[in-house]
């Protein structure tokens, strides 16, 4: 079940392929998340040291009164991905223009999963098109 989706991603990049990532959360975090509170506008993921890192997502506290006053929302949060996975996205990145996104926040099995997508930006004559396409659609729906 998804539970924050980046919409925004779609519009500005073109996802080439995704991961499923587990990611590091506190406790009143997943609580958060479970109510679908949070916002992965501007979220992205820097690889380091053969780490991953979900870094400008905002997750708010679940109980603001019952959380401790040195909480962060925006704190950056480890990424749970195996060596293969790591070792396969430096092999995506070789050129500059691939960015790794968080595309999607969902729970599986009692778990919270991270989607991590590999974009790449999309010029201003690809969005008009996708622009086109989506009025197209809607008009589509609306005559049917």
């Amino acid at each position: 079940m998804k539970l924050i989706e980046n919409k925004k991603l779609h519009l500005t990049y073109t996802v080439s392929s995704t991961f499923e990532a587990g990611i590091e959360l506190l406790g009143f975090e997943v609580k958060s998340l479970r109510k679908k509170q949070g916002n992965l506008d501007g979220a992205k993921i820097l690889v380091r040291g053969g780490e991953a890192f979900l870094v400008g997502a905002y997750i708010p506290p679940y109980q603001a009164s019952n959380t401790p006053s040195s909480y962060d929302p925006y704190r950056t949060r480890k990424l749970l991905l195996n060596k293969d996975e790591i070792q396969e996205i430096y092999g995506h990145e070789i050129s500059k223009t691939l960015t790794l996104h968080p595309f999607s926040l969902y729970s599986k099995n009692n778990l919270i999963k991270c989607e991590v997508a590999i974009c790449k930006k999309k010029h201003a004559r690809d969005k008009r098109e996708d622009i086109k396409k989506d009025i197209t659609r809607r008009e589509l729906r609306a005559n049917s």
